[in-house]
């Protein structure tokens, strides 16, 4: 069903409403800023008499079935040559479309780099466990049969720190496979509020806020692996908190999530600690990339990993002596090909 009036006036992005055959029938107040014309002006005009390259446009047109969704970064305002994306469906009553600006479009771009990095670092996590954890073992086994051989003491002490090493060794091999991919991520319908309330543990001066959505349905996640997702976050606000941690839920019907054609939900955690350097920023999502004295910069990399296992994205804000991270869970209802990485 398209957005009513007073819905389509509320909406925060450019939206315009339009007939089957491409032709505008109504636009919201953002939407006529953008576009530089009135209401009374832009309606009855074609797609094609307000963005270009006609090509891109017809090519929507053709891709775009009943009750579909289709998408073009390589549009741009004929009026004032600004690049934008455009993202259609269609209902029964005919076509929507939302404008998203360009400086919107890098944030996309960005998080499908912070994907292809984590898909690469789950690659290579893997081929890590293949190529060290056997050798590895040997190694341990052999230096745990020596040290269980008569020697004199320099020699004991020399082979317990031996042991020492391995297993330190083993330890952050342990931790960087963590952000390596599952074979088998089985999925299990979940509510995320009681994960959220099951990882969080109160700390003395901290208060703990929640603004939960009660209306959030149930959806498919892996439990222990979104879990650990959960207790990274919540672990991070602890360390860089002042004094304050929220945490919010809410539906979130204007996001949209790349093969996903339903409701998304958002997982929001807050702290008031100090602001991270934007340079820094968008790093955080690196394996060993910290903005902390201490830790081992793989906790914001195995959110990123169990995001692109659920179809998810996460995103960060921090400004003005906040930081929030964002969690974009699509809602998925049954087992399906979709739900398997």
């Amino acid at each position: 069903m398209p957005p009513d009036s007073v819905a389509l006036s509320a909406l925060p992005l450019p939206m315009i409403l339009l007939d089957h055959d491409c032709r505008i029938t109504q636009t919201n107040i953002l939407a006529q800023e953008m576009l530089g014309h009135s209401n009374k002006h832009l309606i009855g005009l074609h797609l094609n008499d307000i963005f270009s390259p006609k090509a891109e446009i017809d090519e929507l047109f053709k891709r775009l079935t009943p009750h579909s969704s289709v998408s073009s970064h390589q549009i741009c305002i004929l009026s004032t040559r600004m690049p934008a994306s455009l993202h259609m469906s269609s209902h029964e009553e005919g076509l929507s479309a939302i404008i998203v600006p360009e400086a919107h479009r890098v944030e996309v771009d960005q998080h499908t780099k912070r994907h292809e990095m984590a898909e690469a670092v789950a690659r290579i996590a893997l081929e890590m466990a293949h190529e060290v954890k056997n050798p590895l073992a040997a190694l341990r086994g052999a230096t745990q049969w020596l040290s269980e051989q008569d020697m004199s003491t320099a020699s004991r002490e020399a082979v317990e720190q031996m042991l020492v090493g391995v297993d330190r060794i083993r330890d952050r091999i342990d931790n960087f496979l963590q952000v390596g991919p599952r074979a088998s991520v089985q999925m299990e319908l979940t509510n995320i509020h009681t994960l959220i309330q099951d990882v969080i543990q109160y700390q003395d001066g901290i208060h703990v806020g929640r603004v939960f959505d009660p209306s959030l349905p149930e959806t498919m996640v892996h439990p222990a692996r979104f879990r650990q997702a959960l207790e990274n976050l919540w672990q991070n606000a602890v360390e860089a908190a002042d004094n304050r941690i929220e945490w919010q839920t809410r539906m979130a019907p204007l996001v949209h999530l790349p093969g996903h054609h339903g409701q998304v939900i958002e997982i929001a955690i807050t702290n008031d600690g100090a602001t991270i350097p934007e340079e820094l920023q968008d790093r955080l999502f690196e394996p060993y990339v910290t903005g902390k004295k201490r830790g081992s910069g793989l906790g914001l990399a195995l959110v990123e990993r169990v995001m692109v296992e659920h179809g998810g994205r996460v995103k960060l804000k921090s400004e003005n002596g906040r930081t929030t991270l964002t969690l974009q869970l699509p809602v998925k209802r049954e087992i399906t090909e979709e739900n398997q990485p």
